[in-house]
């Protein structure tokens, strides 16, 4: 079996040195060809790299299964061909072009912009790096057709990516994601690709576009008078090296906060991350420069984003003033509670409002809209489906809010994917509003679990790279699949949900039922008698199989936070082991 994917890896690149490619890509082929471990080589050219339903990412380099200038070509001649044929009869077709802070974003982003105009489709391309939600904004301010952002968001130095985007703005969905693949995999030789520009069609975009962006995240301050009251909160911000270096202190600042202190070595705009392993607002070591220079300043808050600046990280002060991180759960719980508070004071709940979370995230925030009385839907990973959800009930019915566990937040309609510019600007409100009350924004945390319940979540994942590895996640999946856990953490399983088949499993009552969700996802969930859920599902986007956990345990009172909060870990620890990670 080795010895085919060899030869067919062989056949694959000859065909590369044989083809019109540029010389440093075929020298670069011959070198993995001559080397004697193949490794590089069989990683470079076992597949294709696949333009999924979101676009492509990717280690960079050359080969099929790589980000280069080739396979970037491939998927934009493919989408320029897609929208030729859906807008046919359009006067004049458009899309927009960004990129992010990593190595060859801007080069592949020009790549992109000429392919776009040497097939008659004029290209909006920013002028520098922008943060996703903007380029989401431009689609829809300029009313292109489709959209395109070259990012991959906060995987390690050696990706990049591609996320193409429809005219509303959102990551597509059916039909057009798959009609897209279709076309992208029609493209079979380099030489279907334009790759020589139309100069007199594309257009730069800068800082008009950035004033209007602006004015819609400050559109969303919900309570100006305490912002102003408090104008003066120290607030600890780090793009750790990425896009949100100019636009989110401006968007704090346009919204009243004087006092923003920046991480001067995170402020350097770098694809090589200097001061991070990973540029990840998740991980704590991308947090801690920041936290340092928190300390140093005696500052309320700490925030971070993500190279592309659509996930925030965020830390805040415990009652002993120690920073403790946040995680996306709790980011999302605190920002849906605050927005559905200042909706319902103001009168603003009609009865026609919803929020969307997904269904990894937590169950604390679908608490919260029942509570206030607001519709909640649940939806698959990615912030696409928000966007279909918003889409879908555009006119009929009004959009507060939507989250995610994986750090991404959505207060607004006029971008369709995640918004680190809006979502950290309505954090600090709430940090404001917070200091108002005499509270932090830990307080204000244990509060909500207070109110309703405490509730604990954890990620863990496994990194399995290249063919092998793949195939690993491929077994485990099928494993969980044939071989489902009975108990974990002591309590027995009661629900089985695999979204591959659309099908709830009710264990201990022996029935099913179908899952009313568009379209199948590769993820597995269980939950327990005492309400434990974990979710099971391969990224789409990184080597990586990930597992979800939630559980809740009893707080009484906010002296028991810490209890609970062991207690849950404890719980977690065991199912992990039950489920032998």
């Amino acid at each position: 079996m080795q010895k085919e994917v060899l030869n067919s890896v062989l056949e694959k690149a000859q065909s590369w040195l044989d083809g019109a490619y540029d010389e440093e890509t075929k020298s670069a082929i011959k070198q993995m060809m001559d080397n004697e471990d193949k490794t590089s080589l069989i990683d470079s050219f076992y597949k294709d790299l696949e333009f999924g339903t979101g676009g492509l990412r990717g280690i960079m380099g050359p080969g099929s299964n790589r980000m280069n200038r080739y396979t970037v070509g491939a998927a934009t001649q493919g989408l320029a061909n897609y929208i030729n044929k859906e807008f046919a009869d359009a006067s004049e077709k458009s899309v927009v072009i960004g990129y992010d802070c990593r190595n060859n974003s801007r080069l592949f982003a020009e790549v992109v912009a000429d392919i776009f105009s040497a097939n008659g489709i004029k290209a909006y391309l920013f002028e520098d790096l922008r943060p996703t939600p903007e380029i989401s904004y431009a689609i829809r301010q300029l009313g292109c057709q489709s959209g395109v952002i070259i990012t991959a968001s906060h995987n390690p130095k050696a990706y990049n990516g591609y996320k193409a985007y429809w005219n509303d703005g959102a990551q597509l969905t059916a039909p057009h994601d798959t009609n897209v693949i279709d076309e992208v995999n029609d493209i079979t030789s380099v030489n279907d690709i334009k790759f020589d520009g139309n100069k007199e069609l594309i257009e730069i975009l800068g800082e008009d576009m950035d004033n209007q962006f602006l004015d819609q995240v400050q559109s969303l301050v919900l309570d100006q008078e305490v912002i102003d009251r408090n104008k003066d909160l120290k607030i600890v911000y780090s793009p750790i090296h990425g896009t949100g270096v100019k636009m989110i202190p401006a968007a704090l600042r346009r919204c009243g906060f004087e006092n923003v202190i920046n991480v001067p070595e995170q402020d350097v705009v770098s694809g090589d991350f200097p001061t991070v392993v990973s540029p990840n607002p998740e991980e704590p070591a991308a947090l801690e420069m920041a936290l340092n220079k928190a300390n140093e300043t005696d500052a309320d808050l700490v925030m971070a984003s993500d190279p592309d600046s659509d996930r925030l990280g965020i830390a805040v002060r415990n009652e002993k003033g120690e920073f403790v991180l946040v995680n996306g759960n709790q980011t999302a719980t605190l920002l849906t509670w605050y927005i559905l508070k200042k909706w319902k004071e103001q009168g603003r709940l009609t009865g026609k409002e919803y929020i969307v979370k997904t269904i990894v995230t937590s169950e604390l925030i679908k608490e919260i809209a029942v509570k206030n009385e607001v519709e909640y839907f649940d939806v698959y990973t990615g912030f696409k489906w928000i966007a279909k959800v918003i889409r879908d009930l555009e006119g009929k019915k009004k959009y507060i809010c939507g989250g995610e566990e994986s750090y991404g937040f959505l207060p607004g309609d006029y971008v369709r994917d995640k918004d680190a510019v809006a979502a950290i600007t309505i954090t600090a409100e709430i940090a404001a509003w917070a200091k108002d009350n005499g509270k932090s924004l830990f307080d204000v945390l244990q509060d909500i679990y207070m109110e309703y319940g405490f509730s604990k979540e954890k990620m863990i994942y496994i990194v399995r790279e290249g063919k092998s590895g793949a195939d690993e996640i491929k077994q485990i999946m099928q494993d969980f699949r044939s071989t489902p856990p009975q108990t974990l953490g002591g309590d027995k399983v009661s629900i089985i949900k695999d979204y591959s088949k659309l099908n709830a499993q009710y264990v201990l009552e022996g029935k099913d039922e179908a899952i009313d969700l568009p379209g199948t996802s590769n993820v597995l969930q269980f939950f327990t008698e005492k309400g434990y859920k974990v979710s099971v599902r391969p990224s789409g986007t990184e080597p990586k199989i990930k597992f979800y956990f939630e559980v809740q345990v009893p707080m009484n009172s906010k002296d028991e936070y810490y209890a609970a909060n062991e207690k849950a870990d404890e719980i977690i620890g065991n199912i992990a082991k039950d489920l032998g990670i």
